[in-house]
């Protein structure tokens, strides 16, 4: 049974920092793209950040443009844990995070977390 759950949300104030993590079990997580998302209320889930194998000895990480520079995403295979680093928060970055998982690089997402939440104060 796949399971992916979030922890290190909270309330921040603006300009604050915050890591979220994403801890997988029952797959390979080194083979899955981990992805970061965001539903923030009365709007959809939108993308926030990717990270996946680049088929060589790397892998490559993509964000949206609203969080370009200010979130760095990474993974620790070994422990098959993912991060999301939020660093200069601001109250527009207030929403449910929620990690997700797909396999190699797959555009579907297959697996997804419960969602943590980071309220951003002014």
């Amino acid at each position: 049974q796949v399971q992916l759950v979030e922890s290190g949300g909270g309330l921040v104030q603006a300009g604050g920092s915050l890591r979220l993590s994403c801890a997988a079990s029952g797959l390979a997580f080194s083979m899955y793209t981990m992805g970061w998302f965001r539903q923030a209320p009365g709007k959809e889930r939108e993308f926030v950040a990717a990270i996946r194998w680049s088929g060589q000895t790397n892998y490559i990480d993509s964000y949206a443009d609203s969080v370009k520079g200010r979130f760095t995403i990474s993974r620790d295979n070994a422990k098959g844990t993912g991060y999301l680093q939020m660093n200069r928060l601001t109250p527009e970055d207030t929403a449910v995070y929620y990690c997700a998982a797909a396999w190699g690089s797959s555009p579907k997402y297959a697996y997804w977390g419960q969602g943590t939440q980071v309220t951003v104060s002014s």
